[in-house]
């Protein structure tokens, strides 16, 4: 496990701010790549935008992609266990060796770039991963945006061999625009002229509708899931089972959310079948053995233990119809203040009996007792923490040994209780 005072890479990669300088175009990162040699160039990639479902999508297609024996990359964002989460090649994490050597050689061209201090960390990692990606010798790459699209840097990428737009909802917004079709170019801007896009079949009309105009525009084909073909066989905690025209298919991650994923992944990857050689089995197989941390992950079967970054209504709302028939509930839960928090907690409060507040994961964590404050003005009942996030899991864990204990409201929230737990 990487320590962040241990690694020269990590301290080099954290000296740069979360977001960098904003951008109004794609220059500053053509720029990094160009100097480094445009790695991308001689990559192929399936890219992925979306509100919610990126990173759960993205580790189905590397599911699959796996199974049938090609080799994978996958850049995903934000990490859970450790920063080297977000560069993995067949499921296996890039090494600290591999890490160093790769930020020496980025550090050396950044630093006789003139915007070297603009560039986010977002950037830098990219520009290592495409790096590492190339140095492996990688058949396929799963890319997952960062924020938005168009001027995601990820969208430097010329000729993906699919793109993908997952849930589009209201997240981001004083970035990417303040309605869910403003937020859908933004994410429609991966679409790239004659490459084809599959869209998710969770999208409102609204987000279909930009969606097709922009595929209309570039000429690339759009393949939308035809939900009529679905039949949920079983739904569980651990696992949902159901059956796409004809193809039988279990999901690791539960919630009806996932399984409108996963008809995306099966849509994209009969796309690509002829070109990578996937067969059925493949999807099936990969599909199943796809699980991502932090996605309603259960932690504990007895007593119950649940952790999920939901962390916009939309998110929330999916977690809701997952926890519905469980009680009681108690939650541990933090959020980042630039979120649409009332939106989110109204999602989840009638669902959860009693909830305790935590900041501290985040340097842009809200403050426990207004986040607090928040929820019992929203009609829910809850009090801030008073000892340590661990402390106040085992405390509720122990007091709840025949309900569900749910630790949620941010990725970085579930990171953080991820490591107090020692990395489990």
């Amino acid at each position: 496990m990487f320590e962040y005072n241990n690694s020269p890479a990590l301290e080099y990669i954290f000296g740069f701010s979360h977001s960098g300088k904003p951008v109004k175009d794609l220059g500053r990162a053509r720029r990094l790549l160009a100097a480094l040699g445009d790695p991308q160039e001689r990559l192929r990639f399936v890219h992925i935008a979306g509100t919610n479902g990126k990173g759960s999508t993205a580790r189905m297609f590397d599911g699959v992609f796996v199974h049938a024996g090609l080799k994978t990359g996958l850049f995903t964002s934000p990490f859970i266990i450790e920063y080297a989460d977000r560069i993995q090649v067949n499921d296996e994490n890039i090494s600290v060796e591999a890490l160093e050597r790769l930020v020496d050689k980025v550090r050396g061209v950044v630093d006789k770039l003139p915007e070297k201090a603009e560039f986010s960390q977002f950037e830098i990692t990219q520009a290592i991963a495409f790096l590492y990606f190339e140095e492996m010798v990688c058949d396929v790459v799963v890319l997952e945006t960062g924020l938005g699209g168009l001027l995601d840097c990820t969208n430097v990428i010329k000729e993906p061999l699919l793109t993908v737009i997952t849930k589009v909802d209201l997240d981001h917004t004083a970035i990417l625009g303040d309605t869910v079709e403003l937020i859908a170019e933004q994410k429609a801007g991966i679409i790239k002229r004659g490459c084809p896009c599959v869209l998710s079949a969770g999208n409102c009309g609204a987000v279909g509708q930009v969606v097709r105009k922009k595929a209309d525009e570039m000429g690339a084909a759009l393949a939308i899931p035809d939900t009529d073909k679905l039949e949920v066989l079983h739904r569980g905690l651990h696992t949902t089972l159901f059956n796409y025209g004809g193809l039988a298919v279990r999901t690791s991650m539960a919630g009806e959310h996932q399984v409108m994923n996963a008809l995306s992944v099966i849509e994209g990857c009969r796309l690509l079948a002829d070109k990578l050689g996937l067969s059925d089995d493949d999807i099936a197989k990969g599909i199943a053995a796809a699980v991502l941390p932090g996605r309603t992950e259960i932690l504990s079967n007895k007593p119950l233990v649940m952790l999920d970054g939901g962390h916009n209504p939309d998110g929330m709302r999916a977690l809701a119809k997952v926890i519905s028939d469980k009680a009681p509930v108690h939650a541990i839960i933090g959020m980042c203040g630039d979120k649409n928090m009332r939106s989110a907690l109204g999602e989840i409060i009638p669902f959860v009996d009693s909830f305790v507040t935590v900041d501290g994961f985040s340097d842009r964590a809200e403050d426990a007792g207004k986040l607090a404050a928040l929820i019992n003005e929203s009609g829910g009942k809850a009090r801030a923490a008073v000892g340590s996030l661990l402390e106040e899991y085992e405390d509720m864990k122990c007091g709840n040994a025949y309900g569900l204990t749910l630790v949620c409201g941010s990725l970085y929230l579930v990171s953080a209780m991820k490591a107090a737990l020692g990395g489990k």
